[in-house]
């Protein structure tokens, strides 16, 4: 969860910075050459990849925060979608969980400026993204008759290898009996 905000967090960062620059540089060919370093020192440092790391924290943190006070039927529906010109986006799976948010605006307002670092929260940008469930495959149940069990199981009998008699004994015995008196 906190990767795919991450990963988020850097998308609206990327887009930004493309929004800001009037035109494209080219590409260099040269290739640079860094030596490794500890993935500790490149998620918390001050580059693109620590920014974007703090940033999926907040969004996490405001997350957790918002639902501890919620009710609990209404918190399940809720995600933070990320934070951009002032504006903290908020996502619900159906637009009465939606209708319910925008009733709670005011106190979350409230309850985001009490938590550090969320001070310049001016708003909410409120959004319906319903989450559907996989399918799960549709079990297909065979049935397999008296009379083909039966079949079945004098072909094994009349079979002289034992793994194919055994096999064949399992497969009849699968076949919906009728309890006989």
């Amino acid at each position: 969860m906190l990767v795919w905000r991450a990963l988020q967090a850097h998308r609206v960062y990327r887009l930004t910075r493309l929004a800001r620059a009037e035109r494209v540089k080219p590409m260099s060919i040269k290739v640079k050459r860094f030596r490794a370093q500890p993935m500790s020192r490149l998620l918390g440092g001050r580059g693109e990849l620590g920014s974007l790391m703090r940033m999926a924290r907040l969004i996490d943190l405001a997350q957790s925060h918002l639902r501890a006070h919620l009710p609990e039927e209404l918190a399940e529906h809720l995600h933070v979608g990320g934070f951009r010109d002032g504006k903290l986006t908020l996502i619900a799976d159906g637009a009465a969980w939606l209708t319910r948010l925008r009733y709670e605006q005011p106190r979350l307002l409230e309850l985001l400026h009490e938590l550090p670092g969320f001070e310049a929260v001016q708003g909410f940008n409120l959004k319906v993204r319903p989450v559907r469930p996989p399918k799960a495959p549709l079990r297909q149940v065979r049935h397999l008759p008296t009379r083909a069990a039966d079949e079945i199981s004098s072909c094994a009998a009349d079979t002289e290898d034992p793994r194919l008699r055994e096999a064949l004994e399992r497969l009849a015995s699968h076949a919906e009996r009728k309890d006989e008196p």
